[in-house]
Protein backbone atom coordinates (compact mmCIF):
# COMPACT_ATOMS: atom_id res chain seq x y z
CA UNK A 1 0.00 0.00 0.00
CA UNK A 2 1.09 3.51 -0.47
CA UNK A 3 0.42 5.97 1.68
CA UNK A 4 0.85 9.51 0.83
CA UNK A 5 1.00 12.04 3.92
CA UNK A 6 0.94 15.49 4.11
CA UNK A 7 -0.67 19.16 5.29
CA UNK A 8 -3.62 20.79 4.91
CA UNK A 9 -2.39 23.45 2.64
CA UNK A 10 1.41 24.43 2.39
CA UNK A 11 1.14 28.79 2.00
CA UNK A 12 1.64 29.74 5.61
CA UNK A 13 3.99 32.55 6.35
CA UNK A 14 3.21 31.33 10.04
CA UNK A 15 5.82 27.91 9.31
CA UNK A 16 8.61 30.71 8.38
CA UNK A 17 11.12 29.51 10.79
CA UNK A 18 9.61 26.31 12.05
CA UNK A 19 9.10 24.71 9.24
CA UNK A 20 10.12 26.85 5.76
CA UNK A 21 13.69 29.07 6.60
CA UNK A 22 13.47 32.00 7.84
CA UNK A 23 13.69 34.10 4.68
CA UNK A 24 11.92 31.56 1.98
CA UNK A 25 9.97 33.64 -0.50
CA UNK A 26 5.65 32.75 -0.38
CA UNK A 27 6.60 31.42 -4.38
CA UNK A 28 9.56 29.32 -3.11
CA UNK A 29 7.35 27.34 -0.59
CA UNK A 30 5.91 24.87 -2.51
CA UNK A 31 9.09 23.38 -4.13
CA UNK A 32 10.35 23.03 -0.36
CA UNK A 33 7.08 21.86 0.75
CA UNK A 34 7.13 18.88 -2.00
CA UNK A 35 10.80 18.41 -1.30
CA UNK A 36 9.66 16.79 1.89
CA UNK A 37 6.03 15.56 0.94
CA UNK A 38 4.52 13.89 -1.65
CA UNK A 39 0.87 15.34 -1.32
CA UNK A 40 -1.24 18.25 -0.21
CA UNK A 41 -4.52 19.01 0.13
CA UNK A 42 -5.60 21.97 -1.29
CA UNK A 43 -8.36 23.90 0.13
CA UNK A 44 -8.32 27.66 -1.37
CA UNK A 45 -10.60 25.69 -4.38
CA UNK A 46 -13.28 25.84 -2.06
CA UNK A 47 -13.33 29.29 -1.77
CA UNK A 48 -12.84 29.86 -6.00
CA UNK A 49 -12.24 28.11 -8.70
CA UNK A 50 -8.77 28.13 -9.54
CA UNK A 51 -6.66 28.94 -12.33
CA UNK A 52 -5.14 27.49 -14.94
CA UNK A 53 -2.02 29.17 -14.91
CA UNK A 54 -1.72 28.86 -10.89
CA UNK A 55 -1.97 25.20 -11.31
CA UNK A 56 0.39 24.42 -14.34
CA UNK A 57 2.89 26.30 -12.31
CA UNK A 58 2.56 24.68 -9.23
CA UNK A 59 2.85 21.28 -11.78
CA UNK A 60 6.20 22.27 -13.04
CA UNK A 61 7.33 22.80 -9.02
CA UNK A 62 6.66 19.38 -7.89
CA UNK A 63 7.88 15.79 -8.75
CA UNK A 64 6.60 13.49 -11.28
CA UNK A 65 5.29 11.42 -8.20
CA UNK A 66 3.78 13.90 -6.57
CA UNK A 67 -0.31 14.58 -6.13
CA UNK A 68 -2.56 17.53 -5.47
CA UNK A 69 -6.16 16.77 -3.38
CA UNK A 70 -7.95 19.33 -4.06
CA UNK A 71 -11.46 20.50 -2.35
CA UNK A 72 -14.17 20.92 -4.18
CA UNK A 73 -15.61 24.59 -4.78
CA UNK A 74 -18.53 25.79 -2.25
CA UNK A 75 -20.78 26.49 -4.79
CA UNK A 76 -20.74 22.75 -5.63
CA UNK A 77 -21.11 21.64 -1.91
CA UNK A 78 -22.95 24.42 0.11
CA UNK A 79 -24.32 26.80 -2.12
CA UNK A 80 -25.91 24.58 -4.93
CA UNK A 81 -25.41 21.23 -2.87
CA UNK A 82 -25.61 19.15 -5.44
CA UNK A 83 -28.36 19.87 -7.66
CA UNK A 84 -28.15 21.63 -10.72
CA UNK A 85 -24.37 21.29 -10.63
CA UNK A 86 -23.46 19.99 -13.94
CA UNK A 87 -21.54 22.77 -15.47
CA UNK A 88 -19.95 23.35 -12.05
CA UNK A 89 -18.12 20.40 -11.95
CA UNK A 90 -17.56 20.22 -15.93
CA UNK A 91 -15.82 23.23 -15.55
CA UNK A 92 -13.85 22.49 -12.47
CA UNK A 93 -12.70 19.36 -13.72
CA UNK A 94 -11.53 21.13 -17.16
CA UNK A 95 -9.54 23.33 -14.94
CA UNK A 96 -7.70 20.74 -12.75
CA UNK A 97 -7.18 19.01 -15.82
CA UNK A 98 -3.92 21.11 -16.64
CA UNK A 99 -2.64 19.05 -13.53
CA UNK A 100 -2.65 15.53 -15.37
CA UNK A 101 -0.88 12.77 -13.66
CA UNK A 102 -0.26 15.06 -10.68
CA UNK A 103 -4.17 15.03 -9.71
CA UNK A 104 -5.08 13.13 -6.74
CA UNK A 105 -8.21 12.97 -4.87
CA UNK A 106 -11.34 15.83 -5.07
CA UNK A 107 -12.48 16.47 -1.47
CA UNK A 108 -16.14 17.04 -1.89
CA UNK A 109 -17.04 18.15 1.69
CA UNK A 110 -20.47 19.33 3.15
CA UNK A 111 -21.80 21.34 5.94
CA UNK A 112 -23.59 19.77 8.97
CA UNK A 113 -27.21 21.09 7.80
CA UNK A 114 -26.48 19.28 4.81
CA UNK A 115 -28.75 16.06 5.37
CA UNK A 116 -29.12 12.96 3.61
CA UNK A 117 -30.50 12.11 0.27
CA UNK A 118 -29.59 9.37 -1.44
CA UNK A 119 -31.32 9.82 -4.32
CA UNK A 120 -30.29 13.33 -4.95
CA UNK A 121 -26.15 11.56 -4.43
CA UNK A 122 -26.90 9.10 -6.96
CA UNK A 123 -27.88 11.70 -9.62
CA UNK A 124 -24.80 13.55 -8.55
CA UNK A 125 -22.19 10.93 -8.87
CA UNK A 126 -22.97 10.48 -12.45
CA UNK A 127 -20.92 13.71 -13.25
CA UNK A 128 -17.79 12.11 -12.67
CA UNK A 129 -15.81 10.43 -14.94
CA UNK A 130 -14.65 7.28 -13.97
CA UNK A 131 -10.98 8.15 -13.71
CA UNK A 132 -11.77 10.93 -11.28
CA UNK A 133 -10.72 9.82 -7.76
CA UNK A 134 -13.44 11.74 -4.80
CA UNK A 135 -13.89 11.51 -1.90
CA UNK A 136 -16.63 12.51 0.30
CA UNK A 137 -16.89 14.26 3.76
CA UNK A 138 -20.45 14.16 5.25
CA UNK A 139 -20.82 15.86 8.11
CA UNK A 140 -24.57 15.35 9.23
CA UNK A 141 -24.94 11.62 10.51
CA UNK A 142 -27.75 11.05 8.25
CA UNK A 143 -25.65 10.21 5.63
CA UNK A 144 -23.44 7.39 7.68
CA UNK A 145 -25.97 4.11 6.24
CA UNK A 146 -25.51 1.18 4.06
CA UNK A 147 -27.20 3.17 0.97
CA UNK A 148 -24.52 6.20 1.61
CA UNK A 149 -21.97 3.09 1.67
CA UNK A 150 -23.15 1.63 -1.37
CA UNK A 151 -23.74 3.99 -3.66
CA UNK A 152 -19.51 5.42 -2.93
CA UNK A 153 -18.69 1.67 -2.87
CA UNK A 154 -20.18 1.48 -7.10
CA UNK A 155 -18.43 3.87 -8.02
CA UNK A 156 -15.01 3.37 -6.02
CA UNK A 157 -15.18 6.48 -3.96
CA UNK A 158 -13.88 6.69 -0.83
CA UNK A 159 -16.01 7.96 2.52
CA UNK A 160 -13.34 10.39 4.24
CA UNK A 161 -12.55 10.46 7.75
CA UNK A 162 -11.81 13.08 9.86
CA UNK A 163 -10.84 12.57 13.41
CA UNK A 164 -10.93 16.25 15.38
CA UNK A 165 -10.79 17.37 19.21
CA UNK A 166 -14.70 17.70 19.07
CA UNK A 167 -15.63 14.47 17.24
CA UNK A 168 -12.92 11.66 17.60
CA UNK A 169 -12.90 9.20 14.74
CA UNK A 170 -12.92 5.46 16.07
CA UNK A 171 -12.98 3.20 13.05
CA UNK A 172 -12.45 3.62 9.33
CA UNK A 173 -15.47 2.53 7.12
CA UNK A 174 -14.16 1.48 3.70
CA UNK A 175 -15.71 2.20 0.50
CA UNK A 176 -13.07 2.21 -2.10
CA UNK A 177 -9.70 0.67 -2.51
CA UNK A 178 -8.29 3.61 -1.34
CA UNK A 179 -8.71 5.77 1.72
CA UNK A 180 -8.58 9.30 2.50
CA UNK A 181 -8.16 10.45 6.23
CA UNK A 182 -8.10 14.20 7.92
CA UNK A 183 -6.23 13.66 11.27
CA UNK A 184 -7.75 17.22 12.56
CA UNK A 185 -6.51 16.52 16.08
CA UNK A 186 -4.44 20.15 17.37
CA UNK A 187 -1.76 17.00 19.11
CA UNK A 188 -1.20 13.31 18.54
CA UNK A 189 1.23 11.44 20.21
CA UNK A 190 3.58 8.94 18.80
CA UNK A 191 0.64 5.57 20.37
CA UNK A 192 -1.92 7.85 18.63
CA UNK A 193 -0.21 8.35 14.96
CA UNK A 194 1.06 4.70 15.55
CA UNK A 195 -2.48 3.48 15.96
CA UNK A 196 -3.57 5.31 12.97
CA UNK A 197 -0.92 3.84 11.15
CA UNK A 198 -2.05 -0.19 11.83
CA UNK A 199 -5.62 0.85 11.50
CA UNK A 200 -4.78 1.86 7.83
CA UNK A 201 -2.32 -1.03 7.40
CA UNK A 202 -5.20 -3.52 8.23
CA UNK A 203 -7.22 -2.03 5.45
CA UNK A 204 -7.09 -3.71 2.02
CA UNK A 205 -6.10 -0.94 0.33
CA UNK A 206 -3.89 0.01 -2.64
CA UNK A 207 -3.55 3.61 -1.52
CA UNK A 208 -4.39 6.11 1.33
CA UNK A 209 -4.21 10.11 1.71
CA UNK A 210 -3.25 11.56 5.22
CA UNK A 211 -3.23 15.06 6.00
CA UNK A 212 -2.87 16.89 8.61
CA UNK A 213 -4.24 20.15 10.25
CA UNK A 214 -2.23 23.65 9.69
CA UNK A 215 -1.20 25.29 12.55
CA UNK A 216 0.30 28.56 13.77
CA UNK A 217 3.26 26.14 15.32
CA UNK A 218 3.47 24.29 11.88
CA UNK A 219 2.69 21.20 13.87
CA UNK A 220 1.12 19.48 10.99
CA UNK A 221 4.30 19.68 9.04
CA UNK A 222 5.98 17.85 12.01
CA UNK A 223 3.14 15.59 12.91
CA UNK A 224 3.31 14.60 9.18
CA UNK A 225 6.75 13.81 8.96
CA UNK A 226 6.75 11.55 12.02
CA UNK A 227 3.51 9.79 10.72
CA UNK A 228 5.12 8.69 7.87
CA UNK A 229 8.05 7.63 10.08
CA UNK A 230 5.85 5.54 11.92
CA UNK A 231 4.09 3.97 9.00
CA UNK A 232 7.24 2.95 7.39
CA UNK A 233 6.67 5.25 4.19
CA UNK A 234 10.09 5.40 2.74
CA UNK A 235 10.51 9.29 1.12
CA UNK A 236 14.14 8.30 0.45
CA UNK A 237 14.59 10.04 -2.85
CA UNK A 238 12.99 13.49 -1.12
CA UNK A 239 14.47 13.29 2.42
CA UNK A 240 16.22 16.08 3.26
CA UNK A 241 17.61 17.34 6.44
CA UNK A 242 15.54 20.07 7.96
Amino acid sequence: MNIYVGTSGFAYREWKGKFYPEKISPGEMLRFYADRFDTVEINNTFYRMPKTEILASWAQQVSEDFLFALKAPQVITHLKQLRNAGADVEFFLRMLSVLETKLGPILFQFSRSFRADHALLRDFLTLIPPDISCAFDFRSPTWFDQETMDLLSERGFSLCLEDTDESPAEKILSTATWGYLRLRRSSYTDSDLSAWAEKIRLQQWKRAYVFFKHEEEAKGPQMAMRFRELAGQSMTKKRLAL
